[in-house]
């Protein structure tokens, strides 16, 4: 009944301010000012070998922030070889032609800047933000890299051992350990592009071969699958010159076709349980099979998304913490923790979790999730067994 009101009442109140919106004598909009506009300059080209370039001049502040975007991400690295994308990330820092191990990341932070890299669904990138004159010197830095990795078996030997105890600090020995950023795309889909352990499996870490590594980088780090950034403070034309300069030399890779990513539909609800012994709680997480991108659908879940999870306001924040007491936090999103609605290209699922208060009966926590947000997709929940914790979908 109180909801009824409230919805005649939502009714009343938009009946009323189109009413007096139309009541309103209608009065043409006023031209924005000269000078008011909001305007960011982008400009994109491709240099001959398939590099593309993305310009962006803005002079607010005496820094530019170079970027270089590697189409290859670990949904598609290769097969037997599980976390091989984020292996090669690593890799990037140990040398190259004219940088000796790790002076790639001493020359950026000598000279006044920072940098980073990361390894997503469908891309790798590698991104510096230096002082405005040090353009040339990072451009330089960047193509030394692209163009010749200083792939050699010591340095394998030493990131596999690195990613290996990557694995083990954030995975295997932590509480929640993939929780459910890697677990649920592997109990959610089918395609093994989309649902193997892209964090990486020991095993097959430790296996990487150093002619493997060597044909991954020939192939996939080159200029006709890289997107080149350049923000900030520099002058267009000076900066088409030093790219032309360090990057128009670098040959293309015969890239090979890009594998079939689609899911079969999903015809009933998924379940999967996961024992979790370090978990100091039982936890519940849901999935949805996103849309296909840019359909009318994907921008409806997009709204959904920041209505449902995100934020203390949310409508899951507000029936599972404030209202029920079920849990202290609601998280997720899409493509959670690495990255968002927008930067991924294949199939994604929207999830979010939470971790539920001792004292409240599974029965109880799981049944009011599912009332607060159905759905069609896998739901996770770690709960005890025993002496451990067992993570569940339900």
């Amino acid at each position: 009944m109180q909801a009824q009101a409230k919805g005649v009442a939502h009714r009343v109140l938009a009946a009323l301010l189109l009413a007096g919106s139309l009541a309103l004598p209608s009065r043409p909009e006023p031209a924005p000012a000269a000078g008011e506009e909001f305007h960011v300059p982008v400009e994109y080209y491709k240099l001959p070998n398939g590099l593309r370039v993305v310009l962006s001049p803005d002079h607010t502040a005496p820094t530019v922030c170079v970027g270089v975007y590697y189409r290859i991400g670990f949904r598609i690295e290769p097969k037997d070889r599980t976390g091989f994308a984020h292996l090669f990330e690593h890799m990037m820092f140990q040398g190259s032609q004219n940088l000796g191990k790790m002076e790639f990341i001493k020359l950026v932070q000598q000279n006044g800047g920072i940098l980073n890299g990361s390894t997503r669904f469908d891309f790798t990138n590698y991104f510096e933000v230096m002082p405005s004159n040090k353009l040339e010197t990072v451009l330089w830095a960047e193509s030394d890299r692209m163009r010749g990795l200083a792939v050699t078996e010591a340095n394998l030997k030493n990131q596999q051992g690195v990613v290996g105890n990557e694995v083990k600090v954030n995975v295997l020995n932590a509480p929640y350990g993939g929780f459910p950023w890697v677990d649920m795309p592997m109990a959610a889909n089918s395609n093994w592009y989309n649902a193997h352990n892209f964090y990486g499996d020991l095993t097959d870490i430790e296996a990487a071969k150093l002619d493997e590594v060597q044909k991954f980088f020939e192939t996939y780090y080159a200029p006709n699958n890289a997107v080149l950034t350049i923000v900030g403070d520099f002058d267009p034309a000076e900066a088409k010159k030093m790219v032309e300069k360090y990057f128009a030399p670098i040959k293309a890779s015969q890239l090979p076709a890009q594998p079939d990513l689609t899911e079969p539909k999903q015809e009933k609800e998924k379940r999967v349980d996961k024992k979790d012994p370090l978990a100091p709680r039982p936890a519940v997480a849901v999935g949805y099979h996103m849309p296909d991108r840019n359909t009318p659908e994907y921008y409806a879940m997009g709204l959904l998304e920041q209505m449902l999870i995100e934020g203390d306001d949310s409508l899951l924040h507000e029936e599972l913490v404030q209202k029920r007491g079920l849990t202290d936090s609601v998280e997720g999103g899409i493509n959670p923790l690495l990255g968002n609605m927008f930067n991924y290209n294949g199939p994604m699922l929207l999830m979010a979790q939470q971790a539920r208060r001792s004292g409240i009966a599974r029965s109880r926590a799981r049944e009011t999730a599912l009332q607060s947000l159905r759905h069609h997709g896998a739901i996770w929940r770690v709960r005890p067994d025993g002496s451990a914790r067992q993570l569940r979908i339900v």
